[in-house]
């Protein structure tokens, strides 16, 4: 199992909106390093949803539904979208400056990557991360 953080603005889509529609495709990646990380994404893959712009903060656990396909947004058959279902929300979300402030997180990509949208985690950074957030999910 690999681990994920994918970022939007809760003014374009929300970690609320998400829990109402149960499932999503995730489109609109228009960067190539983050449109291989959503090549790279298994069925089954955990990730984070965070809140960009507004907010700066991972609001909840998602997972991976459906692997990469071509992104029904556009002709252009370099982007893709997999489909995400959200998992559970965070009983306490974890800002941008938590992350920073935390020794064992200084060096993740949301951190070095900041304008990158979709971005690895090590099994440890996801760990800690749910930690901070008071949050368990099942097989983490």
């Amino acid at each position: 199992m690999n681990f994920w953080l994918v970022k939007q603005e809760p003014s374009k889509y929300s970690w609320e909106q998400f829990i109402k529609d149960k499932e999503t495709y995730w489109d609109g990646v228009r960067n190539y390093q983050a449109r291989n990380n959503l090549q790279t994404m298994k069925k089954g893959d955990l990730l984070f949803f965070y809140h960009s712009v507004i907010g700066k903060e991972i609001k909840g656990v998602a997972k991976v539904t459906k692997e990469a396909y071509p992104d029904p947004s556009t002709d252009d058959a370099r982007w893709v979208v997999v489909n995400l279902q959200p998992v559970t929300a965070f009983k306490i979300p974890v800002t941008l400056d938590d992350i920073k402030n935390h020794p064992e997180l200084d060096s993740i990509a949301l951190v070095k990557q900041s304008r990158l949208s979709v971005m690895p985690l090590t099994k440890k950074e996801f760990k800690l991360i749910l930690n901070m957030g008071k949050t368990k999910v099942a097989g983490v």
